[in-house]
């Protein structure tokens, strides 16, 4: 490995052991993936632009170390100052330079990235291509989010199969077919950063991801390298060149999620029933428009209901499709973070108790651990959320007020402002500009308490806070419901770049401010 991969490699696990916080991030879900999306391969520009080429993201956090005393013990933590993660997106090319068909079928699902392993493939969309056609999709996708394509004829016949990871900014990807992919099933996948989002990896990127798939009897074998390969039909003017060893990312080669020389089946019977079925008969084909944009969010709302793996529920009966949370209690449901019950029901309206907060924090962020356990005399052991109430409270979450007595008060229920509080510290959110013109969007704001106010502006600066049914009341001593507490979680995950963002009337939107630091009018 030479030295610029070294450089990149120790610099990523650098990033993958920061405590990142929401815009002032907290290392919430996939920011661990950074440390496998360093190339194995480092290849040199050589003047084309149509090279495919990735580059090294800029460091977004800086470490400080503080002390602190808690429960009479100083305790040293490193934090990281971060501002809000770029957002990442894809470009779709479909090629065929030696052959003759005129369209194909692409069928596209994504593998979220959660913290050090990936959600179940989620369905967005069939797609019916012409050849050198694109189709950009954007919001919501991150670093490290795995993209798997499905190639099909129009006689929905499987011609090939292929996955890739979102880079830190957008993404050109191309896919290059065989001249006759129907009896040579193999794909060429070449891909890399397009920060000016004109479809065509940047020029000045340095690390190229290039690499071959191979689809048999379904079941796909990602290549080592493109010995035996009939290369000379997958190049042709304004294509790089094809090298001999395959350069794929680190997490498709290293780790528990390894692809390379590995054949994988592309059927499974967990799949969700729009990826299992033949295009065209239980989703409609989306045919291209020229150079049409996709909204990550709409696709996950529009195929929810068929395109989640099976055995996860995202429908229940007490939530009516125009539910002012759905979509925020859908979209945990569908990462397998919140449950309904086994009546069907989710009992939106439901108080959330300490323990039950706890339990969400953990399935929901990331974070190094900033303090040191306390044994809770009130938490006996096996406790149903012991874990996650030790995990949670080492994160940061969680206020005590008798560390004395040391009990963490599981049955308590929380207010709308624990929990807003909870959120704020733990996560650690900022703020600029003036408090008070902040918090004027609030009909309620004289009641928040002069501790608490710099917090409910970080918060509403940052666009976590939701309020139902009125936007203009806080009301911080409502108890908290657990559709307000989805909503909440889901917001913080959208303030983080972590989520695709749903529109809603009842969410406040991040704060303007002018030159002065005042909100503008």
């Amino acid at each position: 490995m030479n030295t610029i991969d070294i450089n990149i490699l120790t610099y990523f696990r650098k990033v993958a052991i920061a405590v990142v916080s929401v815009i002032a991030l907290s290392l919430t879900r996939s920011t661990l993936a950074a440390s496998h999306l360093s190339a194995t391969v480092v290849s040199k520009p050589n003047g084309d632009s149509q090279q495919l080429l990735a580059q090294r993201p800029t460091r977004e956090a800086v470490d400080t170390d503080s002390t602190t005393t808690i429960g009479g013990e100083t305790v040293t933590t490193t934090t990281a100052t971060s501002v809000k993660r770029k957002k990442s997106g894809f470009t779709l090319y479909i090629w065929q330079p030696g052959g003759t068909i005129s369209e194909v079928i692409a069928r596209v699902s994504i593998k979220d990235k959660h913290g050090n392993r990936f959600n179940k493939e989620r369905f967005l969309g069939d797609y019916k291509y012409k050849i050198k056609q694109k189709a950009k999709f954007v919001n919501g996708l991150k670093l490290g989010d795995r993209i798997v394509v499905r190639l099909y004829d129009t006689q929905n016949r499987l011609i090939g199969y292929t996955e890739f990871a979102c880079l830190p900014c957008h993404t050109a990807v191309n896919l290059i077919l065989s001249a006759n992919p129907i009896q040579y099933q193999v794909v060429r996948v070449f891909y890399g950063v397009d920060n000016n989002e004109d479809s065509i990896v940047d020029r000045d990127a340095t690390i190229s991801y290039d690499y071959f798939t191979r689809l048999n009897n379904q079941k796909v074998t990602f290549l080592k390298t493109s010995e035996n390969i009939k290369i000379t039909q997958y190049q042709a003017a304004g294509f790089s060149n094809v090298a001999k060893t395959s350069v794929y990312p680190v997490s498709f080669s290293e780790g528990d999620f390894a692809l390379v020389g590995k054949s994988i089946s592309t059927v499974d019977s967990n799949l969700a029933k729009a990826i299992t079925a033949l295009p065209g008969t239980l989703v409609q084909l989306t045919q291209l428009s020229n150079n049409p944009t996709y909204q990550l969010s709409q696709l996950l709302s529009k195929y929810r209901s068929i395109g989640v793996a099976k055995g996860i529920q995202v429908t229940f009966s007490d939530i009516s499709k125009d539910y002012w949370a759905k979509d925020y209690i859908a979209e945990l449901a569908a990462m397998e973070i919140i449950e309904g019950f086994p009546d069907g029901t989710f009992r939106p309206n439901a108080p959330v108790t300490r323990a039950q907060l706890a339990t969400l924090l953990q399935k929901t962020f990331i974070k190094s651990k900033i303090r040191p356990a306390i044994a809770f005399q009130d938490i006996p052991k096996r406790y149903w959320a012991e874990d996650a109430i030790r995990g949670t409270y080492e994160m940061g979450f969680f206020t005590i007020l008798d560390l004395d007595r040391k009990n963490f008060n599981p049955t308590q229920k929380l207010t709308r402002l624990d929990v807003l509080i909870t959120l704020a510290k733990g996560l650690n959110y900022k703020f600029t500009g003036s408090i008070k013109d902040i918090l004027s969007i609030y009909d309620d704001a004289s009641s928040i308490k002069s501790e608490h106010r710099n917090f409910i502006a970080a918060l509403t600066q940052n666009g976590v806070v939701v309020n139902f049914p009125n936007i203009k009341l806080l009301n911080g001593k409502k108890f908290a419901t657990r559709a307000e507490v989805c909503a909440l979680l889901y917001r913080a995950m959208v303030s983080a770049g972590e989520a695709a963002d749903f529109a809603s009337k009842y969410t406040i939107e991040p704060v303007k401010l002018d030159m002065t630091g005042h909100r503008r009018r």
